[in-house]
């Protein structure tokens, strides 16, 4: 999933939270001129993991064994007594696409999610064909558990499979293997119309045959869409403190080519940076991040980004699951909001938006900010100058070389 940048003030301390504000708060003058609002997604948090991998840096907890176990029930009271509280800054406003993340939200039994599902619809309005996503893991479901979360509503799974090669997975610290990730791919096939597989590349110890096997793999489930990530060592991880042995840049420049020429022979397209899908399984949830829509976050650690008539402004909930639920039951689980800076609106905008193949149009970054488009003429044309984009009748596009130094082409539109 893609998360934008946050630009907010300093954080509440985790054991507090941010007071609530009246809606008239959002609602007062400020610099921008939103004549409309985007679409609007809503994210679902669920942090519990069997184990935290050594690679992540998501707000993640391993689930406790016992009596404790996942306390379910009272997570979901919270999740809606958060959302209840939230309402009033969404009001009128349809729900286009909801995305259950984590952790590993495939923890929480199918009973739950119907639950879950039947709450949010008592208390929002949904687009008809809204997409609902839940993430899921092998080696967290039994047999027909995949058919439970289509039955309570889920439209799309997004499996974390990341490798079917045993050594990799291990190397991961992935609590399945090859054999149980087989098994999640051909369940999720049976039960859903559309699903993704998330695969890593550059792993520790991986050669350009290891790759292209992995890749081979998947690719023979006739997967609809596969989100394919480069394994970055993330500050505060594991990882980060005993740094494993990956391939070279140049290495792994190679095996994203390869990628690209193996999906697209195998009918899937390069649509974002890290995503290939056939012709209408694209990620409607993720799309909407990309193209700087709004999005309601509700759960620990959730972020979420609001647009009113005249500013933008970003939340964050507490992180720490328990400390979020006490706050959510006695609202406050915010503990950061913010609006977003004037002059750092065109870098979040940019960070999004090209990261997708076919760009943006100009009256879309006008409508999405509320900014003129003075506030990104000089960037347009050094990156044009440079290359990394193409203009075209009001349309902006990565080239081929903008998608390649992604990072770079994104810089020219950092504040001074």
């Amino acid at each position: 999933m893609s998360i934008p940048i946050i630009a907010a003030e300093a954080p509440a301390g985790e054991g507090e939270s941010a007071a609530l504000k009246d809606v008239q708060h959002y609602m007062r003058p400020g610099l921008l001129q939103l004549s409309s609002l985007p679409p609007l997604s809503l994210y679902v948090h669920l942090p519990w993991c069997l184990k935290k991998c050594p690679y992540c840096d998501f707000n993640s907890h391993e689930a406790r064994s016992g009596a404790e176990g996942l306390p379910e029930a009272r997570y979901l009271d919270a999740l809606m007594a958060d959302l209840e509280a939230a309402l009033p800054l969404i009001w009128g406003r349809t729900v286009h696409s909801i995305f259950i993340g984590g952790g590993t939200p495939s923890l929480f039994s199918p009973q739950s999610i119907d639950r879950l599902l039947g709450d949010l619809r008592a208390r929002l309005r949904l687009e008809a064909d809204c997409e609902i996503t839940l993430e899921a893991n092998p080696g967290t479901f039994e047999k027909d558990r995949f058919r439970g979360y289509r039955a309570a509503g889920v439209t799309r799974l997004s499996i974390g499979v990341q490798s079917f090669d045993d050594r990799f997975l291990q190397a991961l610290g992935r609590v399945h293997d090859r054999a149980q990730a087989l098994a999640a791919v051909e369940e999720a096939r049976d039960a859903f119309d559309t699903f993704n597989l998330d695969i890593m590349y550059a792993l520790p110890g991986q050669g350009m045959a290891d790759l292209e096997q992995d890749l081979r793999t998947a690719l023979s489930l006739s997967p609809p869409h596969i989100s394919i990530y480069h394994l970055t060592i993330e500050p505060n991880t594991y990882f980060a403190k005993y740094p494993p042995v990956v391939p070279e840049d140049d290495t792994a420049y190679a095996m994203l080519d390869r990628i690209t020429e193996m999906t697209g022979a195998a009918g899937l397209q390069r649509y974002e940076v890290s995503a290939y899908a056939r012709s209408g399984h694209a990620s409607a949830h993720n799309t909407n991040y990309w193209q700087f829509g709004d999005y309601l976050g509700i759960g620990a650690g959730a972020h979420s980004k609001l647009s009113f008539a005249h500013r933008i402004v970003r939340q964050v909930r507490l992180r720490d699951p328990r400390r979020y639920m006490d706050g959510a039951l006695t609202g406050r689980a915010i503990a950061q909001d913010a609006d977003v800076r004037r002059a750092d609106l065109p870098f979040e905008y940019m960070l999004n938006a090209l990261r997708l193949r076919e760009g943006f149009t100009l009256q879309q970054f006008m409508e999405r900010t509320g900014l003129p488009l003075t506030a990104i003429a000089r960037g347009l044309a050094e990156a044009e100058r440079k290359g990394l984009l193409t203009q075209d009748a009001g349309h902006v596009r990565p080239t081929e070389r903008g998608f390649d130094f992604l990072s770079d082409l994104q810089e020219l539109f950092l504040a001074d």
